[in-house]
């Protein structure tokens, strides 16, 4: 094979994989979307809480929801041994998210003046929700579920002649960690 026939099947290798993690994190993303659009809609029609509120309640649980899929499934061959440090970045990086989400139900509803039930859906579900993940997935997956360094000649970590951990070209971040 060819240096330019492997680099081609190794472009096509990754953009797969990038592929299948997105839709894994869309499904894990899918699930905390009814679990935020359920709770946020609980507390507004049925406890007739405030929407920022209600809008922030309904956030936290989807976080958790979310974490619980991330870590156990899309991500759960990424470096786990910074368990700590990994929930530090996770929360605030959720955080930035919910402030991003829960910002644009606030314009909309104290700024803008739309107070309807639909309108404050539309806000926070569908904008500021699409801004918000946007952000995670981007953040998630650079800073918090960080990739184990590739190892030299492809070789499954254990095997007989492994190497150790190529960093060379590696963020330094994952150099560092």
């Amino acid at each position: 094979m060819t240096t330019d026939t492997r680099a081609a099947h190794g472009l096509r290798g990754r953009l797969r994989g990038l592929v299948h993690e997105v839709m894994k994190f869309g499904t894990v993303g899918l699930l905390g979307v009814v679990v935020n659009l359920v709770v946020f809609n609980l507390c507004i029609h049925g406890l007739h809480w405030a929407p920022v509120r209600s809008g922030v309640l309904a956030t936290l649980v989807a976080i958790a929801t979310n974490y619980v899929g991330y870590r156990y499934w899309v991500y759960r061959d990424r470096d786990a041994d910074a368990r700590s440090r990994e929930i530090t970045l996770f929360l605030v990086f959720s955080g930035i998210g919910m402030v991003i989400e829960n910002g644009t139900l606030w314009i909309s509803h104290y700024s803008l003046g739309f107070h309807s039930g639909l309108a404050d859906n539309i806000a926070k579900n569908v904008v500021g929700l699409g801004l918000g993940t946007l952000f995670r997935f981007v953040s998630y997956r650079t800073w918090v579920f960080r990739a184990l360094p590739e190892l030299e000649g492809e070789q499954a970590p254990g095997a007989i002649g492994a190497h150790e951990p190529a960093m060379a070209g590696r963020p330094a971040a994952v150099r560092e960690g």
